[in-house]
């Protein structure tokens, strides 16, 4: 008689094999949409830093590195550890009377005079600063390149593209760098562009402030040192007149607003 040949049987996973590729499945699954999740936040991101931050300025070419609109203001040939610690040196000559009250009249040609009251005891260096500026004629014929309708207006830059400067880096005075100063960007307030990473990055780039919607993200952390007093509707106009070229309130060298003069003069208090 022929024998009867059993089949084998495949061996059955274990109840504990069950669990473990279930386990392995759903850790699988968490991690692949925690990567898609960092990869949308990071390109919203990046769209957040072109759009927002339009205060920041861009790379110059020198031996600082650049930034996302990337750079410092700066044109030194400093070492990087150097640009870390301004020096105040240059500004020595500006002496500052307490008895007197500051103002800076920006000429901007084809609109009119905007009259700023700078405020040295909030910050005293960003306002020696642009008085030495000013006073050296560094800011006649330079223009605004960033306009926001909406935000603000950006200028200062010799260069004209956001990637120029003057030859000095300063402290950045404001509370994220370890400095009180009580001012606020408000509607009218004139402040130091720097960059995103180095927070005593400023140089001459500065920016007034056309609104009050981006006070909170401009505070403590932008050096503001004075308000306009006469001359906002000036602002209002050049806001509204700009055409930038892209999100980030570029606007094209030849539509670019000129600063005729600076002038900074004194009024007893």
């Amino acid at each position: 008689m022929a024998r009867k040949i059993k089949k084998k049987t495949e061996p059955k996973p274990s109840n504990e094999g069950k669990i473990i590729l279930i386990v392995t499945g759903i850790l699988l699954g968490v991690i692949a949409v925690f990567l898609i999740i960092l990869a949308i936040v990071q390109n919203v991101g990046k769209q957040n830093d072109s759009s927002s931050n339009p205060i920041e300025t861009s790379t110059t070419v020198s031996t600082v590195s650049d930034t996302s609109l990337t750079d410092t203001s700066t044109v030194s040939t400093t070492s990087t550890e150097d640009a870390d610690k301004p020096s105040t040196d240059y500004m020595k000559d500006v002496v500052i009377d307490n008895t007197k009250d500051y103002y800076a009249d920006i000429s901007i040609k084809d609109y009119g005079k905007i009259i700023v009251k700078l405020d040295y005891e909030a910050a005293p260096i960003t306002t020696r600063n642009f008085v030495y500026l000013a006073q050296s004629g560094f800011y006649n014929g330079l223009t605004f390149h960033r306009i926001m309708e909406g935000f603000m207006m950006q200028g200062g830059d010799p260069l004209g593209n956001g990637t120029g400067g003057s030859e000095h880096n300063i402290y950045g005075e404001f509370s994220a760098n370890g400095y009180s100063n009580p001012l606020s960007h408000t509607r009218g307030a004139i402040s130091m562009a720097r960059n995103s990473y180095d927070m005593n990055s400023a140089s001459s780039q500065f920016f007034i402030v056309q609104s009050d919607n981006h006070t909170a993200s401009l505070d403590g952390s932008y050096a503001a040192f004075g308000y306009v007093k006469e001359g906002i509707e000036i602002v209002d106009a050049v806001c509204r007149d700009a055409q930038p070229t892209d999100n980030n309130g570029s606007i094209a060298a030849d539509q670019q607003p000129v600063i005729e003069s600076v002038t900074i003069r004194t009024v007893d208090k």
